[in-house]
């Protein structure tokens, strides 16, 4: 398969604008919060038990976080349990702002950059908190550029998504569009070839070649990929089942979809002569 050329298609306007702000959320768990802080992320309080604010892997970051003005609350286990709704918090949890979407042609730029094959991941219509962070996490994992989801009718990234993410968010970009179809046009201006996932249609992915700059599109939970973002696609693709369950979890899907991606890659570089 060829690389697209970025002529083939015309440039499209950008689907980008700015989110309504959301309120301050939280983030919870000791490694989503080591993940903020190492990132040297804006925090405005922190909540953490005693003997874990002097813990060598926080205390040192706890002080930079004062410094730059967190606010540091010591609190027993009960109050962790009532300011997370009793999440499993593991004796830290921090106050953080609206997050920082990027742009969507700040985010083609930036994978453009990092690799010559770089890919994408977007979701359509993803509305569980906890798929969008279990996609978020494995897609940082195996190596994807980023992700764009769409601003209506979809999760944002929220405590729960950050908490299920477990610290890939403060690496990995999110692109929130207004208007997926518009969306995947400028990613295809951009020259990366769309893949769209179907569960009992199209190729299946083991067959298809992966190569060049790759958009992985995700349905969402109950209904799967819209017609409308389908017709946006190149290249259907499908996970074979063996099983009498129709179809798979949209981040378990993502994950395959993904790996069978990355071992082609991986595959060709084992192969490569010198």
């Amino acid at each position: 398969m060829n690389d697209r050329p970025s002529s083939d298609r015309p440039s499209s306007d950008r689907s980008v604008t700015s989110p309504p702000e959301e309120d301050a959320d939280l983030i919870y768990g000791r490694h989503s919060v080591l993940a903020a802080l190492e990132s040297e992320r804006q925090l405005n309080r922190i909540w953490i038990l005693p003997n874990l604010r002097y813990d060598p892997r926080f205390h040192t970051l706890i002080v930079k976080a004062k410094e730059k003005g967190a606010v540091i609350d010591e609190v027993e286990p009960f109050r962790l349990d009532q300011i997370t709704h009793r999440a499993n918090h593991q004796g830290v949890a921090a106050q953080v702002g609206p997050y920082a979407y990027t742009e969507l042609g700040d985010l083609i730029a930036q994978s453009k950059s990092t690799s010559d094959q770089p890919v994408i991941v977007v979701t359509d219509s993803i509305t569980d908190p906890h798929n969008l962070g279990a996609i978020i996490r494995t897609a940082e994992a195996l190596g994807v550029q980023g992700l764009v989801i769409p601003q209506r009718r979809a999760v944002g990234i929220t405590s729960a998504v950050m908490k299920v993410a477990s610290g890939a968010l403060e690496t990995f970009p999110v692109a929130r569009v207004v208007n997926l179809s518009r969306a995947l046009e400028e990613l295809k201006a951009a020259g990366f070839w769309i893949y769209g996932t179907t569960a009992g249609a199209g190729q299946m992915v083991h067959s298809v070649q992966f190569t060049g700059p790759i958009v992985l599109v995700i349905g969402s939970e109950g209904e799967g990929l819209s017609l409308l973002t389908q017709r946006c696609c190149d290249f259907l693709v499908s996970i074979p089942l063996q099983g009498k369950t129709p179809s798979l979890n949209a981040s378990v899907a993502t994950g395959m979809a993904l790996y069978e991606i990355y071992r082609q890659r991986w595959s060709q570089r084992i192969h490569m002569p010198g």
